[in-house]
């Protein structure tokens, strides 16, 4: 039952494993500092609650422009901005982040890298390199790619993690490379995890993995900003993980989709989301559909910090590690951070406020085969639905604490049988794979791991595998099976004809010893529980008085700041202006593409994406060859396709873009973008707008119906495992009585680029309108006038030398 409220408003060394005998010691300890502290001007509660630390950061803030915590970061990382420049949602940046990881495929990135001319890493202190995806596979292909990627990082200093030390994502928080208030890439879809310790992490295609490597710097655009305001506290037997599988599969009409996202609420529900909780949380915002997911900077996470300091300076002592972990992780550097810390300005602005209460939440299974479809633990577990395998794997749930909490449900039944060890049901397999080689010390020091072996598990190595579909224990043809981890899209962990379902290590540890979908029974329903208290807008009267208030302080502070009423992201507005190469213009008559959800499948078809020997002409032949075959025989060379919400979505392949660009279209405007490909497209020098009030127009005029909302489990390509893939998208969605899924308009649209504006004629003798659009920055002007991102790199390349 759910009740919404309604709205009111990487240097290279093979790295020991730790020493297990040392874990517990250590664990035990609390944390510590030599740096005196300073009397504090304010109440600690001030600063632990995130309304009141956010007046508080915003009295100390020297900014004219109210920001949210995620434009204050990017602030921080982006180069090129005029004195007094704030950015915002929306605005287009030369970006240089802290860190860039890469993994298993870092040896594609390093072979586009040599193409472009590059002969040296631009900052190797700023590149991390690990082994995660395929370390089951001992064919000598695979051997030989992570021989070449660590031969590759030895040679140019990057600090290098091998396969079986753990995941990517689980390394880069664990050593410290996601550090809070920092901006990390990753060209992996689940670098939204480092905003798990307000470290803002979005992913990366390889094509930008390799500018950053030859260049130390990328572009981006800063996306539309949701808050999501958690109130309550977690009831006993609930996760983080139940947190996320209810976020993604209550707010399931795409509601944060391509958006980045901040957690904040209440102190009391911040205090009962652990770090471990909100790491899981920030990791699966992928699913749902966001591109980061952001916690604040909080009393919390100070205290996972310190203990973090504390451990790498007893390990770096104590002759334990040869890692430079301890320089990453210092009390001293907390101490600056703690006494500067940013979070969001009480009257920031966002595009959405999503609310969710905390306490009314109950454990939730994810499934099957969709993370839009969220259903309580128990009205699973009263339909007996039997499993085949079950899996305590992936960067998502699989640190200590969770195969702790997993292990508990062995050592309990072990308990209630008197003593007598228990087993896993007859039939069922149950995978464990730790997130790194620390995280399974520390539960073997604990005895956790051993207590899942002894009831049967199967222990796999610290890395990926299942979790995308590679090396031991994948699901068969008609099978079920539950897993901790992150995605259950079709085909994702095994056989298209298999079901697929993801809850906490807990519910999946005991589905594994019953054989079927249930609990460990910790979760007691509160009395008087009527529902999941969730929705979109302002929580309660206060806040609505509180949001009124904050509007009318920021009023207050323009004036006596000088500011226009009118808040830019610049003092003074820098005028447009048109670099050599790029056209002041851009026309051409709309060609329409009346659907939503058109993936880069449906654009370029997954058979052609990993045959090297395709043609600009094939390439030409085949674009849209899976959303209307008919659109070759419609489309000419100067067209602008115009298409509905979400174009461009599913998985990574730059041949969706540079297929566009072989047609000879010179410009793609949609009601909204895919991420991924807004990324290949530019890269590539294909330009793109988005345009709603255009695609509304363009279906009032040629289409009869709405499109329909349904969101279906759609199959991932089989052979995207190593790309930067995104979620499968809703199912192409085109209007039930529409005949004609491409159509040429008779509408001509012209790109004012200088002016950023479009001016519409609705056909001869047609109306005629005109939109202001997104003014295209300089930085991204010179990638597409070079004709994309390599190009763009190698002349930054010869300009440095």
């Amino acid at each position: 039952m759910l009740k919404r409220t309604r709205p009111v408003l990487l240097r290279c060394r093979v790295l020991r494993p730790l020493s297990p005998r040392a874990l517990p010691q250590i664990r035990s300890l609390a944390y510590y500092t030599s740096t005196p502290r300073k009397h504090a001007d304010v109440f600690p509660s001030q600063i632990e609650d995130p309304s009141s630390a956010a007046i508080l950061s915003s009295l100390r803030s020297p900014s004219k422009v109210a920001q949210t915590l995620t434009e204050k970061i990017v602030q921080r990382y982006s180069l090129g901005l005029a004195e007094d420049q704030y950015v915002k949602a929306g605005d287009y940046v030369t970006l240089s982040p802290h860190h860039c990881m890469t993994h298993d495929n870092s040896w594609p990135t390093a072979l586009k890298f040599m193409s472009i001319g590059a002969s040296k890493i631009h900052d190797p202190k700023q590149i991390v390199m690990t082994l995660d995806h395929d370390v089951q596979n001992t064919s000598e292909s695979n051997l030989k790619k992570y021989r070449q990627i660590e031969e590759f990082a030895k040679k140019h200093s990057v600090d290098f993690y091998p396969a079986g030390r753990g995941i990517g994502h689980q390394i880069m928080v664990e050593e410290g490379y996601a550090f809070p208030g920092t901006m990390t890439v990753a060209s992996d879809s689940h670098s939204n995890m480092y905003g798990g310790v307000g470290c803002l992490g979005t992913p990366m295609v390889r094509t930008d993995a390799a500018c950053i490597w030859a260049t130390g710097k990328t572009w981006w655009q800063i996306p539309p900003i949701a808050k999501v305001t958690f109130t309550g506290a977690l009831p006993i037997g609930v996760t983080g993980k139940d947190v996320i599988v209810a976020l993604s599969g209550l707010f399931n009409k795409d509601e944060v989709l391509n958006h980045a996202i901040e957690f904040t609420g209440s102190a009391e529900a911040m205090r009962s989301l652990s770090v471990d909780s909100r790491l899981t949380i920030a990791n699966m915002t992928t699913e749902w559909g966001a591109l980061t997911g952001l916690f604040p900077i909080d009393r919390v996470l100070e205290q996972w910090l310190r203990y973090k300091a504390t451990e790498a300076a007893l390990y770096q002592n104590g002759g334990l590690s040869d890692t430079l972990t301890y320089t990453r992780f210092s009390h001293q550097r907390l101490d600056e951070l703690f006494a500067n810390r940013l979070s969001a300005d009480k009257d920031a602005k966002y595009a959405k406020n999503l609310h969710l209460d905390l306490s009314t939440l109950s454990p939730y299974v994810s499934g099957p085969n969709s993370v839009k479809v969220a259903t309580p633990l128990d009205t699973l577990a009263s339909q007996n639905i039997p499993i085949d395998k079950a899996y305590l794997v992936s960067c998502t749930n699989s640190r200590a604490s969770d195969l702790a909490a997993a292990a508990q449900v062995f050592k309990d039944a072990t308990k209630n049988n008197g003593g007598n060890a228990v087993q896993i049901a007859k039939g069922v397999k149950f995978y464990i794979a730790a997130a790194s080689l620390p995280e399974q010390r520390a539960s073997e020091a604990a005895g956790d791991w051993q207590a899942m072996l002894s009831a049967g598990a199967i222990a796999l190595p610290a890395g990926c595998g299942p979790c995308i579909g590679l090396g031991t224990g994948l699901l068969d043809d008609g099978e079920v099976g539950i897993s901790a981890s992150n995605r259950n899209f079709k085909g994702r962990m095994g056989s298209q004809k298999a079901k697929a379902y993801l809850a906490s290590p807990e519910v999946v540890a005991a589905s594994a010893l019953h054989g079927k979908i249930t609990g460990p029974g910790w979760y007691q329903r509160p009395e008087g529980w009527s529902g999941v208290n969730m929705g979109e807008g302002i929580i309660t009267a206060e806040e609505a008085l509180q949001n009124i208030i904050n509007q009318l302080d920021g009023k207050i502070e323009a004036v006596e700041k000088g500011i226009p009423p009118e808040q830019s992201t610049s003092v003074e507005e820098p005028s447009i202006e048109i670099l050599p190469g790029f056209p002041e213009e851009v026309k051409g008559e709309i060609v329409f593409l009346d659907a939503d959800n058109i993936s880069t499948d449906g654009i370029y078809p997954g058979k052609y994406t990993y045959q090297d020997d395709v043609t600009a002409e094939k390439m030409a032949k085949v674009c849209m060859e899976n959303y209307d075959s008919a659109f070759q025989s419609i489309a000419r060379d100067g067209d602008v396709i115009v298409a509905g919400f979400n174009f461009g979505c599913g998985s990574s392949r730059e041949q969706a873009a540079t297929s566009i660009l072989a047609k000879k279209i010179p410009l793609v405007i949609a009601g909204s973008l895919g991420n991924t490909f807004s990324r290949n497209a530019i890269n590539n020098a294909l330009p793109l707008l988005e345009i709603p009030r255009l695609v509304q127009r363009l279906r009032e005029t040629f289409s009869s119906t709405q499109v329909p909302a349904s969101q279906q489990s759609v199959k991932e390509p089989s052979l995207n495992r190593e790309s930067l893939d995104s979620p499968p998208p809703a199912a192409q969605a085109i209007p039930e009585q529409e005949k004609k899924p491409t159509r040429r308009t008779g509408w001509t649209l012209t790109w004012d680029v200088k002016r950023s504006k479009v001016i519409v004629q609705e056909g001869e003798g047609g109306s005629t309108w005109s939109q202001s659009v997104v003014a295209l920055p300089p930085n991204i002007q010179a990638i597409i006038a070079r004709g994309g991102l390599e190009k763009w790199v190698k002349k930054e390349i010869e300009a440095d030398d």
